[in-house]
């Protein structure tokens, strides 16, 4: 037996030996890949050629349970970038000095516990060795899904008024009522931003009216490459592409005159770019990510996630025919965000119109709201991906909602406008959306989950005959639509709705001995009574300090429309001083 048991390890090892042999890059050299299976194929496969980008995942990752007990989205920030550096600090020391040894490029992170490396194969294979390291994921170049131009070309520069699907899905309404997205901040992650767009420049968050102060305002995640238009590092925003601009557009645009393009023309906008000429990478999109968490200054100092915005536009995707082979590669980066309390709006693609399309991160996460496309008529795009999930085995439902997709004019970069068609274009009105749900009910801001509740609950809702994953013919939500349209006028109306809060508190000898709660410095409230007509959102719930009982700490409760949140409390009998049982054996009273 033991004889069997040895000659399996040896052909175990002969096989995985001669599976993962791999040049350094110098000629006549190679290297032994130890443990092949925590490094991505395409790793192996370029570091065989010579020196390549990848990320090396730490297996520590900061536990971030913690900010769902936080009531907004500061509290939440502040919370999470405390976590995410504190274990960025902790675990990664010993892997930089590793890296540092073999004389490899490195830049770490913190978004999520990981480093990313340029290195040949001696490096990849020293990284997988460490028991401290978790994955080692590529960092490939992924060119951006095309979006569909017009066939007309270029945009009318002067249309009358509010653009077809800012109509259609009932914005004005919202604007009417008095909320344009005053108060909210939208950001968008793409191939830049022209700035000074006449429809973009009075809401850019780094205008004050006079003069520009890209400070918390504005990022480049490209550091080389570029071009004279927008070269890496821009230390003002740029957009190589025109993908970006329009996207922006369609989430604040608002020219001053009457040509309004955007969803929330109150808000205020930041932006980062992640892509060079429509080519991103894993690391571009997770660097942008890290920083809307805590926007910083110019030269990279001075975090501070109170400058964060409340929702992300991401109309990107990183696809696994271009080296995206793992994909969970920024599930934790996606996941880490939306602890922060920010909202993540993701386009699902331009895969449809066959089920099971939507397959490439970060559309296929659940931490992500993802955004299939539709037409004047509310019918899907033949273009927009459907699900299930299949790609990473969850089979989950995907879309989550839809917006309009189709022929959406914005502006475009050189200060005109574009008429394109995409999952790109959609997801933008959702973000938009997001704003003007904010700017109407300031207390949603950090509810995420809340945030997506409303826009899916108050969606027209759309049927399919198509059949995807279990789909029914009546069945929403589904794979093709998820909830349905977006109504903005409907989501508002339920954004500003209010509930009731019911608190019991335990023990009922510390009920009994003056044990009270209160919710955002109210009225001192007893054990089972209610209060109504709180805002949706997040509220401050405080017990009253009773003699002899130790207090739990100040607990949140999330309020949604028209339901009553119950909320449990327990008071609990502090430690007795360790001294105290010494002095009853010793008779002492």
């Amino acid at each position: 037996m033991w004889r069997a048991l040895k000659r399996l390890a040896l052909i175990s090892a002969l096989t995985a030996f001669a599976a993962v042999w791999a040049g350094t890059g110098r000629p006549g050299a190679t290297v032994f890949i130890e443990r092949p299976e925590k490094v991505d194929r395409q790793v192996m496969r370029k570091a065989s050629e010579g020196k390549t980008e990848f990320l090396v995942f730490l297996a520590e990752q900061a536990d971030l349970s913690g900010a769902g007990d936080l009531a907004g989205k500061a509290e939440k920030g502040l919370y999470v970038v405390r976590a995410l550096t504190v274990a960025a600090e902790r675990a990664q020391g010993p892997v930089i000095e590793a890296l540092q040894s073999l004389g490899a490029d490195f830049r770490p992170f913190w978004i999520a516990n990981m480093i990313w490396v340029r290195g040949g194969a001696e490096v990849v294979n020293a990284m997988a060795a460490r028991p401290d390291v978790a994955r080692v994921h590529a960092n490939p170049s992924v060119r951006l899904q095309q979006p569909f131009p017009s066939a007309a070309g270029a945009a009318p520069q002067s249309p009358a008024a509010v653009q077809w699907n800012i109509a259609r899905v009932n914005a004005p309404a919202v604007w009417d009522a008095g909320f344009t997205g005053q108060g909210a901040v939208v950001a968008g992650q793409d191939t830049g931003y022209q700035w000074d767009h006449p429809a973009l420049k009075r809401q850019y968050r780094g205008w004050n009216g006079t003069s520009a102060d890209h400070d918390y305002n504005w990022h480049d995640a490209v550091h080389s490459g570029g071009d004279e238009s927008c070269p890496a590092d821009s230390p003002v925003p740029c957009d190589d592409y025109g993908h970006g601009t329009h996207t922006m557009g369609t989430m604040v645009g608002d020219d001053g005159d009457a040509d309004r393009i955007g969803m929330a023309p109150g808000a205020r906008w930041i932006g980062c770019r992640n892509m060079d000429n429509g080519m991103g990478t894993p690391a571009t999109y997770a660097e942008c990510f890290q920083w809307f968490i805590a926007p910083t200054r110019m030269d990279g100092s001075d975090a501070d996630p109170a400058m964060a915005p409340d929702v992300i536009n991401n109309s990107w995707s990183c696809t696994p025919s271009e080296g995206c082979e793992d994909p969970n590669v920024l599930l934790t980066v996606v996941n880490n965000v939306r602890a922060a309390g920010i909202l993540t709006v993701q386009s699902a693609g331009n895969a449809g119109a066959p089920c099971e399309t939507v397959m490439d991160p970060a559309a296929i996460y659940r931490a992500s709201f993802t955004v299939g496309a539709t037409d004047r008529s509310d019918v899907i795009a033949a273009f927009s991906s459907r699900g299930p999930v299949t790609s990473d085995g969850s089979n989950r439902r995907k879309p989550d909602i839809s917006a309009p997709g189709v022929s959406i004019r914005s502006s475009f970069k050189g200060g005109g406008y574009s008429i394109m068609s995409g999952t790109s274009m959609a997801a933008p009105h959702v973000a938009g959306l997001a704003a003007l749900l904010v700017s109407a009910n300031p207390r949603l801001s950090g509810q995420v989950v809340l945030l997506e509740r409303i826009a899916e609950r108050t969606a027209l809702h759309l049927v399919t005959s198509q059949g995807c994953g279990d789909d029914g013919p009546t069945d929403v939500p589904n794979n093709v639509y998820g909830w349905g349209r977006i109504d903005a006028y409907a989501a508002y109306r339920r954004a500003i709705s209010t509930g009731t809060l019911q608190v019991t508190l335990g023990p009922s000898q510390a009920v009994a001995a003056g044990g009270r709660w209160r919710v955002d410095g109210g009225h001192w409230k007893v054990d089972g009574q209610q209060v109504s007509g709180l805002a949706a959102g997040g509220h401050t719930v405080e017990l009253k300090i009773v003699a002899g009982w130790k207090t739990p700490v100040v607990l949140t409760a999330v309020i949604e429309p028209g339901r009553t949140t119950r909320l449990s409390a327990v008071y609990s009998r502090p430690n007795p001083a360790p001294w105290l049982p010494l002095l009853l054996r010793d008779g002492s009273r």
